[in-house]
């Protein structure tokens, strides 16, 4: 029964056969071809019965899928398919991965071949486009001989599973950029230090434009000549990421969600943060309060965050900006920056908020980050050829005024803004903190 199981025909199986057929009904005209063609009958019956005797004489292939032990999300992950020939000849070999359902890809199939006696490895990639758990199945390959009459099919019953975490890929692309000083290739700015906050680094010799209200008048009379006060940014200022996770967050954008957007900036931002020095805490909301991640200066708290991060999901409920203002507060006492994640589709939706909003900004500096909608942009800016279309172009334009009501609305009342499409949400933010930090508003 394992036998039959594990036997399928391949497609030149059928050709030969049906050239066969083709031949049979020749011969009714030709009749001296119909000895001939049972010879090649009996040609292709032992060649069937040689590649059997051949693929089953032994178990002559091993197979193993290897995994990393986490993917990231919405990014490109490596998935490795190791196969090892232990037969003495050639073998090609067709691939089916059974991969999890959250990809909805059911023609997986990959091919290869392996010389006798050797190994091989395939490689081809996944992008997952939300966290959790992706559970992988049964590792089949179908291996035939250069005949190619039949394939043997092999099951590794290799069942995995792998969590998705929020984008690591893009966190260490940062980190890695800013290390090299090549911020400008991915559109951060190298903004440069003015130095005007309150944690004083050295007393200097004063040279042509440095501030002349930072002089030192004891210094400068001991020494004979003008010496200056030399400052640089304060660290360790906590600074915590604010994701709403109420349903205007469940919007998708080139298949991914808002949340997933904020997610993965909260991550890359943190560690950009943390390598500056500067406490990083977290808090998710909507109607109730989620997650609150105290702000802290340890390298070992950003895996504590990506941890945090990989629990956060929407909820289809509205936010209640009142809780979040109570729980800045109560738990955050000391003057922090605060980035909050949400979006605004309507005037009237940030006016409700506003007040919240205003009362936070009192005691901290808070940036409120909010999103375009890129859909309705790039509509507004075709070309319209009907009437219908006209109407269409006029409400995305009145959405996309909109926006930039909101933004003046927030700066009016002191509220720092980031509007910014989607995929450019990480720079941008990035961005906003390293201009802050250089103004010396925190």
């Amino acid at each position: 029964m394992r036998f039959i199981k594990s036997l399928y025909l391949t497609p030149r199986f059928f050709y030969v056969l049906a050239s066969l057929s083709v031949l049979f009904l020749i011969s009714y005209w030709f009749t001296g071809l119909y000895g001939i063609i049972w010879i090649l009958v009996l040609a292709f019956v032992i060649f069937i019965l040689f590649e059997i005797s051949m693929l089953y004489s032994s178990s002559g292939l091993n197979g193993k899928r290897i995994l990393p032990e986490k993917f990231s999300n919405s990014d490109s992950n490596d998935v490795n398919i190791q196969l090892k020939n232990k037969y003495s000849f050639k073998i090609y070999v067709a691939i089916v991965d059974e991969l999890p359902v959250q990809f909805q890809k059911r023609d997986f199939f990959k091919t290869t071949h392996i010389p006798g006696k050797n190994n091989n490895t395939l490689q081809y990639q996944v992008r997952p486009i939300d966290r959790g758990e992706y559970l992988f199945g049964n590792l089949n390959c179908y291996v035939t001989s250069i005949i190619g009459l039949i394939r043997r099919r092999y099951t590794f019953d290799n069942k995995q599973m792998v969590k998705v975490y929020p984008s690591f890929i893009q966190m260490k692309k940062y980190d890695f950029l800013a290390i090299d000083n090549r911020l400008q290739q991915i559109g951060l700015k190298k903004i440069r230090r003015i130095g005007h906050t309150m944690e004083f680094e050295q007393i200097k010799e004063y040279v042509v434009g440095d501030d002349v209200r930072t002089v030192n008048w004891k210094a400068t009379a001991k020494h004979g000549h003008l010496m200056v006060n030399q400052y640089q940014d304060e660290k360790m200022q906590p600074i915590y990421s604010i994701i709403d996770t109420s349903r205007v967050m469940k919007m998708p954008f080139n298949e991914l969600k808002l949340i997933d957007y904020a997610i993965n900036s909260t991550l890359a931002f943190s560690n950009v943060a943390l390598k500056k020095g500067d406490k990083v805490g977290m808090v998710d909301f909507s109607e109730k309060l989620g997650s609150y991640l105290p702000a802290q200066a340890k390298k070992t708290h950003l895996n504590t965050l990506l941890e945090t991060l990989y629990n956060v999901d929407t909820k289809f409920r509205d936010s209640d900006f009142g809780i979040l203002q109570a729980l800045v507060r109560r738990k955050i006492t000391q003057r922090s920056l605060l980035l909050l994640y949400t979006n605004f589709e309507h005037i009237s939706s940030l006016q409700r908020q506003l007040p919240y909003l205003q009362a936070i900004a009192k005691k901290h500096v808070l940036v409120v980050i909010f999103f375009e909608n890129t859909e309705l942009k790039s509509l507004s800016e075709t070309e319209a050829a009907s009437i219908p279309e006209i109407v269409d172009q006029t409400i995305a334009q009145q959405f996309q005024f909109d926006k930039k009501l909101m933004v003046r609305e927030l700066q009016q009342r002191g509220i720092q803004t980031v509007l910014t499409a989607p995929e450019d949400l990480t720079v941008k933010t990035i961005n906003k903190y390293l201009e802050i930090k250089a103004r010396g508003l925190l």
